[in-house]
Parts: C-alpha cells; sequence; structure tokens
C-alpha cells in the first residue's frame, strides 16, 4: 500500500493512538491509520466510477451511433431524391429545387433541436408545391401573390397530391419525434450518470469504508475480507441517495424500451425516408394528372386569373409531362448507413443493453462487494471480517435508498438532507419519462434543457464530458403553463415579453408575437 517498512511497527503496540480502528493492540501507527483512510476512500471512489463508467459509456456510444445514423439517414434521403429529381424532371426540378431543400433543411433543424412544428412545415411544404405545380400546369395565366395564397387554402379541399401528404405527414411526425426523444433519452441517461458517479464521502462513510476495508490490517487479519452483509450495510449507507434513483430509472427504461418498439414497427425512420423521393415523385403525378379538374375548382373558387398576352405565356410543362416515373420502392435495396448498420440492428443492440441497465441503482451496493477492491470473494460467514473480528456478522441488512438509512448500523445518514444534485437529476429522469411516453403515443414533445447542470457537480464533483456538453436545447415548460425558452432567440421572446408589463399593453403584445412568429 506505499508504506516505508520502516515506519510499520514490527510488533504489536498499543493502540490508544488510533481514532477509527479498535483500540487494542495493533498493527498501524496513526499515520498508517489516516493512510489507510485515505486509501479506503480513493478505493470507494474508484470502484463506482468504473462500474457507472461503463455504463455511461455504453449510454453515450450507443447516442453517437444513433445520432450519426439519422443525420446520415436524411442527407442519404436528400441525395437520392435530388439524383432521382434531376434525372427525372430536369430543368423544372432545378428551378424549384429550393422548395426541396427547404424541406430537408427543416426535417435536420428539427432532429437537432429547432423550434420546428412538423404538421406545419409540411402543410408549408404541400401548399408551396401546389403553387409552383399551378403555375406550370397554367402557363397561360398570370397569378398573383394573392391568387396563389387562394390557391393554397385549397390544398386539404381539393387534394391535388392525393392522399399522400396526409400519410406522409403522420409517418414522417410519429417517426421523427420517435427517433428525436429516442436519441435525446440516450443523452440525458448518459448525462444523469456522469453527475452522480463522482462521489465525495461523508465523514461518517469515509470512517465505515476504513474500518470495513483496512482495519483488519491493523489486527494483522490481511487476506480475511469484509462479511457480506457487513459490506452491503456500509456500500448501502454511502450511496444512499443513488439508491433513491432506482425507480425514476427503471420508469426511464421502460418508456425507453417502449419507444425503441416503436422505432423497430410503425414509427420506423428509416422506412419512412428511404422511399420518400417515391412518394413525392406519386403526389407531383397525381397533380398533373388531375390538374385539369383542380384548376376548374379553383378557378371556381378564386376566380378566374387574368390571361397573359399573346407570345407571353410562361413555361409550362412539357407536351410529354412528367413521363418519367421511379421504378417502385423495393425494401430489399434500402441502403445501410452509419458505419454500414440499419435502425433495425442498431435498436436490437440497444434494447439489449437497456434491459442490463434495469436496477443498477439499486443493484449497486452489491455490485460494490462484489468487486475486488472492496470485498472480492464469497467467504464463509464465520471467517469474514465484521467490523471488529473475524466472526460472523450479525446484524440486519437495511434497504436501498435513503429513507431506509435511518437504522443503519454502520453509517450515520441524515435522512431529512437529501442529495439536491441527485433530486434534480430524478425530476430529468421524470420528465423525460414522461416525453418518452407522448413519442409513444406519436404526440410530438419539445426539447428540454439539460445542458444548465453540464458542471456536473453532482454527488461528488467534476464532469468527464466537460469538453463535450450535452448539444440539446430543449423548450421547458413548468406546472403552470409558462415555457422557459432556452437558445437563441431567449433573449428576444424574454425582452417582448417584458415589454408586456400592464394588462393594457397585453393585446398588443400578443398580437406583435403573433406577427414575430408569422413572419418567421
Amino acid at each position: 500500500k506505499g508504506f516505508n517498512k520502516n515506519d510499520a511497527p514490527s510488533n504489536e503496540i498499543n493502540g490508544d493512538h488510533l481514532k477509527i480502528c479498535a483500540q487494542g493492540y495493533t498493527c498501524c501507527s496513526q499515520e498508517m491509520e489516516e493512510k489507510y483512510r485515505q486509501q479506503s476512500k480513493e478505493d470507494f471512489r474508484s470502484a463506482v466510477g468504473e462500474h457507472c463508467n461503463a455504463l455511461q459509456n455504453m449510454f453515450a456510444s450507443r447516442y453517437k451511433k444513433f445520432d450519426e445514423f439519422f443525420k446520415e439517414l436524411l442527407e442519404n434521403a436528400e441525395k437520392s431524391l435530388n439524383d432521382m429529381f434531376v434525372r427525372t424532371y430536369g430543368r423544372l426540378y432545378m428551378q424549384n429545387s429550393e422548395l426541396f431543400k427547404d424541406l430537408f433543411v427543416e426535417l435536420k433543424r428539427y432532429y437537432v433541436g429547432g423550434n420546428v412544428n412538423l404538421e406545419e412545415m409540411l402543410n408549408d411544404f404541400w401548399a408551396r408545391l401546389l403553387e409552383r405545380m399551378f403555375r406550370l400546369v397554367n402557363p397561360q395565366h398570370h397569378f398573383t401573390d394573392e391568387y396563389l395564397e387562394c390557391v393554397s387554402k385549397y390544398t386539404e379541399q381539393l387534394k391535388p397530391f392525393g392522399d399522400v401528404p396526409r400519410k406522409l405527414k403522420l409517418q414522417v411526425t410519429r417517426a421523427f419525434v420517435a427517433a428525436r426523444t429516442f436519441a435525446q433519452g440516450l443523452a440525458v441517461a448518459r448525462d444523469v450518470i456522469n453527475k452522480v458517479s463522482v462521489v465525495n464521502p461523508t465523514p461518517s462513510c469515509s470512517h465505515a469504508l476504513l474500518k470495513m476495508t483496512y482495519c483488519s490490517h491493523c489486527r494483522g487479519l490481511v487476506t480475511v475480507k469484509p462479511c457480506s452483509n457487513y459490506c452491503s450495510n456500509v456500500m448501502r449507507g454511502c450511496l444512499a441517495n443513488q439508491g433513491d434513483l432506482d425507480s425514476e430509472w427503471n420508469n426511464f427504461i421502460d418508456a425507453m424500451l417502449m419507444v425503441a418498439e416503436r422505432l423497430e414497427g410503425p414509427f420506423n425512420i428509416e422506412s419512412v425516408m428511404d422511399p420518400i423521393d417515391v412518394k413525392i415523385s406519386d403526389a407531383i403525378m397525381n397533380m398533373q394528372e388531375n390538374s385539369v379538374q383542380v384548376s376548374q375548382k379553383v378557378f371556381q373558387g378564386c376566380g378566374l386569373p387574368k390571361a397573359l398576352p399573346a407570345g407571353r405565356a410562361s413555361r409550362s410543362v412539357p407536351e410529354s409531362g412528367f413521363s418519367a416515373r421511379f421504378r417502385p420502392y423495393n425494401p430489399e435495396e434500402r441502403p445501410t448507413t452509419a458505419a454500414g448498420t440499419s435502425l433495425d440492428r442498431l435498436v436490437t443492440d440497444v434494447k439489449e443493453k437497456l434491459k442490463q441497465a434495469k436496477k443498477f441503482w439499486s443493484s449497486l451496493p452489491s455490485t460494490m462487494c462484489n468487486d475486488e477492491k472492496m470485498a472480492p470473494e464469497h467467504i464463509s460467514e464465520d471467517e469474514c471480517w465484521n467490523g471488529n473480528a473475524k466472526s460472523r456478522y450479525l446484524l440486519a441488512v437495511t434497504g436501498n435508498g435513503l429513507a431506509n438509512q435511518g437504522n443503519n448500523p454502520e453509517v450515520e445518514v441524515d435522512i431529512t438532507k437529501p442529495d439536491m444534485v441527485i433530486r434534480r437529476q430524478i425530476m430529468s429522469l421524470q420528465i423525460m419519462t414522461s416525453k418518452m411516453k407522448n413519442a409513444y403515443n406519436g404526440n410530438d414533445v419539445d426539447f428540454i434543457d439539460i445542458s444548465d447542470e453540464s458542471s456536473g457537480e453532482g454527488s461528488g464533483s467534476g464532469c468527464e464530458y466537460q469538453h463535450c456538453p450535452s448539444e440539446f436545447e430543449f423548450n421547458v415548460t413548468d406546472s403552470v403553463g409558462k415555457t422557459v425558452v432556452h437558445g437563441k432567440n431567449a433573449g428576444e421572446k424574454s425582452a417582448a415579453s417584458t415589454v408586456c408589463w400592464s394588462r393594457a399593453a397585453q393585446a398588443l403584445c400578443l398580437l406583435f408575437l403573433a406577427v414575430q412568429r408569422q413572419w418567421r
């Protein structure tokens, strides 16, 4: 253990100088006892860190894989659409390509946490596409912006693109909500573990650790290991607050597994994005095939537009029309992305890891007692160290969690003072679990800003991932329904809210915010 042999007594000496270990005849000097106390704390911190870091690294690595996969999937879908539309529609597509680029920009912005309403964004895409198509199929007319705005109002009623917009909106919304929420869940789990894995033992815990691990050395019992139940009491006392994570952690894991099932089935973002070019093309074909009927109904509702002077008709759809159709989509041709994997393989892997992570915090004391640094062997109950001698440990084992430590015989725990950092992580898990359940049901969810606590003071201090804080920025809705805005526009919206200080100004303020949102 790093002692100088000359500093250790050559024979047993009177132990009156010892502060924690038994004061009978002893092999330890006062300096040795203090060094053993520091060593026991370091052993404990190291063992907790190793077990937590293994789980943290699992979540971190899976989050990284999912994040890479989803981003690459979007990139591939955009490239596939661009390549196919250039070949199929040529110049007509090139002249209107920014419409499709905007679609993918908004999808990407939603995934990384942007304030994007998917349904509104998709409705706007189809309305803009209808305006472009309506001009192309009616080249002999001049359309003002006001007229085209009237045209867009008929999108739902006329269904010029068939049933594609409705189906695609449902599929995209459910898939993106599930994908974004699942990736966020992996990041939240990573960050929660990071914040609670660095422990600072209390004085009472520090004394108990020394007594359990090294006081036997002072009695000359170097090879004798702590009794199992004795170790359990010490670990449950030292990890009392971490034990309180278990209930919400298990709820969170269950919710993650529920969303994982959705990702494997109806909310599979890969099966939505791979054929999105084909679906949009089918919608365009449907519009062209029904262009006469659609135009007549629009003219009835919006009025007959002005005809362009002879010789000034705008460029129309070629006589052959949008004749080139894509070949049918074949699921067997689904490309692999992100390190040559697929969503199914990623989800299967994560589900297995999630199941293993369940009950992690309630089993941590037992895991610690099986660690070589603490108590490496299962030994006879009569041949183990009970804190005072080589004998059976007779005291009852306490339960897990802070509330059960009032009668812990080994570690004095103040059950009235919970660790506030761990309480905040419990709240983070509760909020994320609620988001998971909403995503499971296909409901959109706001991002929640967990970056505020990235200082990692934890139940100890320090954060291994400080150099890479969570990249999520969320909107948090508090209990009274107010929305706390984090991110680039926070100052802007806060300033707008400050202006609205009187009841008389509230109507003007609401009007301002509505116009501001519409402008964006």
